[in-house]
C-alpha cells in the first residue's frame, strides 16, 4: 500500500503540473512560441531563453509550455472518444451474449491484428495533419482495449445478485448497464484510461515527429523533437528538453495508473 501511495502521489503531482502548465500557458511563457528570432537561433540556455532556442530562434521553454496543451488535448480526447465507444460496445456485447458477443469479439480481433500506430499513421496521412485527425486516428484502434475490458467486467458482473434483483424488479437492459454495471467497473476502466492517455500522448508525439500530428507551426513536443534531431551535435538542448517532457509525462501517467491499480485491487 505504501508503494501504491507513492506512485499515486508522484503521478498526480506530474499530471497536475502538466495541467496547470497547459491552463496558465499564456501567463507562464516568456516568448511567443510562434515568434521567429533568427539572431537567437540555437542559443544556449540563458536568462533570456531558459531552455535555449531552437531552429529559427524559437524559444524552447515557451513551446514546451504551449505544447502541453496539445499533449493533453490529444491524450484526453483520444481517451474520451475511445472509452465512450469501446465501453458501450463491450458492455452491450457482454450483456447480450450470443451471436452479438461473438460478432463483436471477431471485429476486435481484426483490429488487434493491425499494429495500432501503423493504422494511425495511415489514417492521419490520408486525412492530413491536425489534432482532431490525430484523435480520430488513435481512437480508431484505441477503443478495442476498452471494449475487451468492459466485456470482461460485464461477464463477471451480470450474474451478480444486484443485477438479478434489478431484473426481478423489471429493469431493462440499458438501465442495468448504465446504473449497475458501469459504476461497478469504473475502477478498472479508470486505470485503463490512465495508461491509454500515456499511450495516446506518446503516439501523438510520434505522429508529430513524422509530420502527421499537429499542423505546421502549432506547438508540439513531437514536432520540436523532430526539429532538433538533425542538430544533436550542434545544439543538443533542442531535442533533449522535448524528449524529457514526453518522458516525464508518460512516466507520470504510468505511475498514476499503477498507483490506482494497486489501490483499487481488492487483493491489496
Amino acid at each position: 500500500m505504501g508503494a501504491g501511495r507513492v506512485k499515486l502521489g508522484l503521478g498526480f503531482i506530474i499530471l497536475a503540473g502538466l495541467g496547470l502548465a497547459a491552463l496558465f500557458a499564456p501567463w507562464l511563457v516568456t516568448h511567443d512560441p510562434q515568434q521567429l528570432q533568427l539572431s537567437d537561433e540555437f542559443a544556449p540556455v540563458s536568462v533570456r531563453h531558459w531552455m535555449g532556442a531552437g531552429v529559427n530562434g524559437v524559444d524552447i521553454y515557451s513551446t514546451l509550455i504551449h505544447g502541453a496543451r496539445t499533449a493533453l488535448l490529444a491524450g484526453g480526447g483520444t481517451v474520451m472518444l475511445s472509452a465512450a465507444f469501446g465501453v458501450s460496445i463491450g458492455c452491450a456485447s457482454g450483456y447480450l451474449g450470443g451471436w452479438t458477443d461473438e460478432a463483436v469479439m471477431r471485429v476486435t480481433d481484426i483490429f488487434l491484428a493491425f499494429p495500432g500506430i501503423l493504422l494511425a499513421i495511415a489514417i492521419a496521412a490520408v486525412m492530413g495533419p491536425s489534432i482532431a485527425n490525430v484523435i480520430f486516428a488513435l481512437s480508431a484502434t484505441g477503443w478495442v482495449g476498452y471494449a475487451r475490458l468492459a466485456r470482461a467486467q460485464t461477464l463477471a458482473l451480470k450474474n451478480r445478485e444486484f443485477v438479478t434483483a434489478a431484473l426481478a424488479l423489471g429493469a431493462a437492459g440499458p438501465y442495468i448497464m448504465r446504473r449497475h454495471l458501469l459504476p461497478n467497473m469504473a475502477g478498472p476502466l479508470l486505470v485503463q484510461a490512465t495508461f491509454g492517455a500515456a499511450g495516446a500522448i506518446l503516439a501523438e508525439a510520434s505522429l508529430s515527429f513524422l509530420g502527421l500530428g499537429a499542423p505546421l507551426g502549432a506547438p508540439s513536443w513531437g514536432a520540436l523533437l523532430d526539429s532538433g534531431v538533425s542538430y544533436l551535435l550542434v545544439a543538443p538542448h533542442v531535442a533533449i528538453f522535448p524528449g524529457l517532457a514526453i518522458f516525464v509525462t508518460v512516466l507520470g501517467l504510468n505511475l498514476l495508473g499503477e498507483g490506482l491499480r494497486e489501490r483499487l485491487d481488492p487483493k491489496s
